[in-house]
């Protein structure tokens, strides 16, 4: 087994592990270091009028980008964090600005992004694609609650206008999940692209690696073909699900990591290897993404149908 799939089955049983302890073991507030807050703490995007993210770099410790729009009528959200984070969230916005969190877009179902929704959807119109509240009532893998399900929710796109600020939401096809939405903030040229993007390390310093969940219609075949609407959209600026700030370059390397990922794992189903024999015959360390043996297998069950 090549050095890079040992390393990614390490990584394959945490994430096996906290799934198998439950939803509400898994959003347990966690002890952070005053490093590990000051990382977590509110920050303005650099050359954005009006926009702040608060940061999140995986999805055990710290959950995913949190992006804030600020406006004269009140505050657009994207994500939320975890089912605690609710208070933590409404006090960092409060830092910022008096205005209320009027909207509260999910990009996809997961507690890490999608937590909070419960909590906010007593105050704030909370809207997520059409398969987020499916996935959510599921309530199947690593979800947030049912009761978090958005009471709004869109098929292709939908659009925002408050304050002068117009805020876009597309669905543009399978990839994460089936559910998944990237948010353009169109006056800002800033898009927070959910776990569809994701780049470099967690907060415990292990690498980041893409994840699809099969549980809830995420697929590797398309994912390229929606990273390519994705940087069809006008933007610059890069809030991922988890990571730093970054730029669209970013994402076409990533995207290009993925197509060779996949064009390996099927030239391997070409030349008639079986889903045993792959764990050990691919070879993707230079895309330094350590995935877990049945990670590997499960895109090979997909690609190989």
């Amino acid at each position: 087994m090549n050095q890079n799939i040992l390393k990614g089955s390490l990584v394959g049983l945490l994430l096996l592990a906290l799934t198998s302890i439950g939803l509400t073991m898994a959003q347990q507030r966690p002890t952070l270091t005053p490093e590990q807050l000051e990382r977590l703490t509110i920050r303005p995007v650099p050359g954005k009028q009006g926009m702040y993210v608060m940061p999140g770099f995986d999805g055990a410790l710290s959950g995913g980008n949190v992006a804030i729009r600020v406006t004269d009528e009140g505050v657009v959200i994207v994500d939320n964090k975890y089912s605690y984070s609710y208070e933590d969230i409404v006090r960092q916005v409060a830092s910022v600005t008096d205005q209320p969190i009027r909207y509260v877009l999910n990009t996809h179902h997961h507690y890490d992004h999608a937590g909070s929704n419960a909590s906010f959807i007593t105050t704030a119109q909370v809207i997520g694609h059409e398969n987020v509240r499916i996935n959510m009532l599921r309530n199947q893998g690593p979800s947030a609650s049912p009761e978090g399900a958005p009471r709004m929710t869109y098929n292709d796109k939908t659009t925002i206008h408050l304050g002068g600020a117009e805020v876009e939401a597309y669905h543009l096809g399978c990839g994460h999940t089936n559910g998944d939405s990237v948010i353009l903030f169109t006056d800002q040229r800033t898009i927070h692209t959910g776990d569809l993007f994701i780049w470099g390390e967690r907060m415990d310093g292990s690498t980041l690696a893409p994840f699809i969940d099969y549980d809830n219609g995420g697929c590797a075949s398309d994912w390229v073909a929606t990273l390519d609407q994705i940087l069809a959209l006008d933007f610059d600026t890069v809030i991922p699900g988890h990571g730093p700030l970054l730029r669209k370059p970013e994402i076409r390397i990533f995207r290009d990591k993925f197509e060779q990922m996949v064009s390996r794992i099927r030239a391997q189903i070409n030349m008639g290897r079986s889903r045993e024999d792959i764990v050990d015959d691919l070879d993707i360390s230079d895309l330094n993404w350590p995935l877990s043996p049945d990670r590997i297998q499960a895109i090979y069950d997909e690609l190989a149908q």
